[in-house]
């Protein structure tokens, strides 16, 4: 029957999901500027907690890179202890947009602005990680991370740079080996084989550092709760709602046309979604969302419930539980060359590339929102994005013109289409020069649509080209 799978085939499955996870987790959790261990709590909860859930049969749920740039910039200047708070409120309102039936609008963003906040994300994560690769501490800045690049060749630790080097050079050539040996992923392979390196010729790299997942674990209080007040800290409570929901639903819809088995539920993931990031928000842990990396690797080991995603939660658990020290093993510049890789692959370039040749309109916008994500933030880039997709679709379905008839030896001037103030300009001209003298009856009725500043402007225009009694437009 399908969908219904075996122990056995979920089982495998979620010991593979582990194993991609697990580099993922630590590596996010570091750039995001936390404690490793809360990676993993994330994980742990996306799979424990949030794998129950019927929305998604399939995909994985757990800190996702990206976010990393939001919850680096909340911590930054929010601290710590707000970030419980932060993550918790973006849960409830993920809980509210689930419950007010809303997931399903998360199809109609354009794909333009998802392809350009994801190539913003990626060159973000890249400009960040450069320097942890280096070993160098960063700008606060994107843009001062960029301008600051050409001087890392100086300042860079050679030791770290050729370990993290590696661990990229691992995870690509990872890829050209036998399928039966890629069931260990690549970023895992990479990560082990930098650290044995590390260990072995005693390199003096900084490596991660590790207090234990319960001492990591620190609960909001309720003065941490004083920060929602704050409109910047509002505005992130949203970006991460609405960017953690988009980035699931998306990811769903990909994971979708990869198996046979039942289709999301938009609606129950997003509530699912929001019962985690809630769970993480009271634990004081990274929000989450469901990663297209993870979920991928999900359907590829053969997972056929979503049993294999709780198991996966299991399995993060007893590592953390059972092997905390070995995080400490692992140099910081081997999770910053999973981070560049990651962020390597946010990159479109096919998408800008089709794009730019059949819908130029929409690659501007690509690149737009992705520019306005280095030059601002994720959330005021984003909005950017979603703003100027709005004004081209209005832009382009806002065509009119006029059709000229005479009857009887007066003009009927009939306007079809859409009219709105995006076009009025135009219009107005070509009614301008029209041949005077003759009068002329406007009909409205061919217009399908028509704003407020088109009917005055052509009502108007009537009265002045034919201030004769009964002579209004037909509307």
């Amino acid at each position: 029957m399908p969908g219904a799978g075996t122990f056995r085939d979920d089982f495998g499955a979620s010991v593979v999901v582990a194993l991609v996870a697990l580099p993922l987790c630590v590596g996010v959790a570091v750039a995001s500027g936390v404690p490793a261990e809360l990676g993993i709590v994330t994980g742990v909860v996306g799979g424990l907690v949030t794998g129950w859930f019927r929305g998604s049969s399939l995909q994985v749920s757990g800190p996702a890179a990206g976010l990393t740039v939001l919850v680096y910039e909340a911590v930054q200047a929010y601290g710590l202890p707000a970030l419980g708070v932060l993550v918790l409120a973006a849960g409830v309102m993920q809980l509210g947009m689930g419950a007010l039936r809303l997931g399903r609008w998360f199809r109609a963003i354009s794909v333009a602005v998802v392809h350009g906040m994801l190539a913003g994300i990626g060159l973000v994560l890249i400009s960040g990680q450069l320097y942890a690769l280096g070993g160098v501490e960063a700008p606060g800045q994107t843009l001062a991370k960029l301008r600051g690049v050409h001087e890392l060749g100086a300042q860079a630790d050679l030791a770290a740079v050729l370990l993290g080097v590696g661990t990229i050079a691992a995870m690509v050539a990872w890829r050209r080996m036998p399928a039966r040996m890629r069931v260990v992923p690549g970023a895992l392979v990479g990560v082990a084989a930098a650290t044995a390196v590390a260990v072995l010729l005693r390199l003096p790299v900084e490596k991660v550092r590790v207090t234990g997942v319960l001492a990591a674990v620190s609960p909001p209080g309720w003065g941490d709760f004083g920060v929602l007040a704050s409109v910047g800290a509002a505005g992130t409570v949203v970006a991460l709602a609405l960017i953690a929901s988009a980035e699931t639903l998306f990811s769903a819809a990909a994971v979708d046309r990869m198996h046979d088995g039942p289709r999301t539920e938009y609606d129950k993931e997003l509530i699912a979604q929001g019962v985690g990031n809630s769970l993480c928000g009271l634990l004081g842990a990274l929000p989450m969302t469901a990663v297209i990396v993870r979920s991928a690797a999900n359907v590829e080991a053969g997972a056929r419930t979503r049993a294999a995603r709780v198991m996966h939660g299991g399995w993060l658990l007893l590592f953390a539980v059972a092997f905390p020290r070995a995080l400490e093993s692992v140099p910081l510049a081997a999770l910053a060359g999973v981070l560049l890789h990651a962020g390597w692959k946010l990159l479109p370039a096919r998408a800008v590339a089709v794009l730019w040749r059949t819908h130029r309109g929409e690659a501007v916008v690509l690149l737009v929102t992705a520019s306005a994500i280095l030059v601002t933030n994720l959330f005021e880039g984003v909005l950017i994005g979603l703003g100027l997709a709005v004004a081209k679709a209005a832009w382009e379905t806002s065509h009119v013109h006029i059709e000229e008839v005479w009857e009887d030896e007066e003009l009927c001037v009939r306007v079809v289409g859409n009219a709105s103030f995006l076009r009025l300009p135009k219009l107005l001209d070509a009614l301008d020069a029209l041949p005077h003298g003759q009068p002329v009856r406007l009909d409205l009725s061919g217009l399908r649509h028509m704003d407020h500043a088109c009917l005055t402007a052509l009502e108007g225009w009537e009265r002045a080209r034919t201030p004769l009694p009964g002579r209004e437009g037909v509307i």
